[in-house]
């Protein structure tokens, strides 16, 4: 079993396969049931629950849209088998969105909730707020 401190590695090295756009690189961090659900926002006004299918076609979706993103983690805390990260983070649009331009930004700040087994995500549950 990981420690937290190895969770928390694992947390950051996540965010980094997400930066990279390797749908299979970021799907090697989840175990087969896992579950994400992000909670309502301005661009998700129900908000979202998806098993691993729904995440990689979420991801397809998102490499349509986003020609590249980063994450700055700002806080982060571990305890045995979760981690919490406070997140910045930065995409930049590879089409038009709303009234940003191909290769503008969008910025939010994200508080992420991670649970692991086994040195893999079972459970995502993100509260999102984007920037006007």
């Amino acid at each position: 079993m990981p420690s937290p401190s190895e969770n928390l590695a694992l947390a950051r090295q996540y965010l980094k396969a997400i930066e990279s756009g390797s749908i299979t690189e970021l799907t090697q961090f989840f175990a087969p049931e896992v579950i994400v659900e992000i909670f309502p926002s301005k661009f998700f006004p129900n908000g979202s629950r998806d098993n691993l299918a729904g995440i990689r076609a979420a991801a397809e979706r998102g490499k349509k849209v986003m020609s590249s993103q980063t994450f700055a983690v700002k806080n982060a805390l571990s305890s045995g088998d979760q981690v919490a990260l406070e997140i910045d983070w930065t995409g930049t649009l590879a089409v038009p969105f709303q009234t940003i331009p191909a290769g503008g930004q969008m910025r939010a700040h994200f508080a992420a909730f991670l649970q692991f087994k086994d040195g893999k995500i079972i459970s995502q549950r993100n509260y999102d707020c984007y920037e006007p």
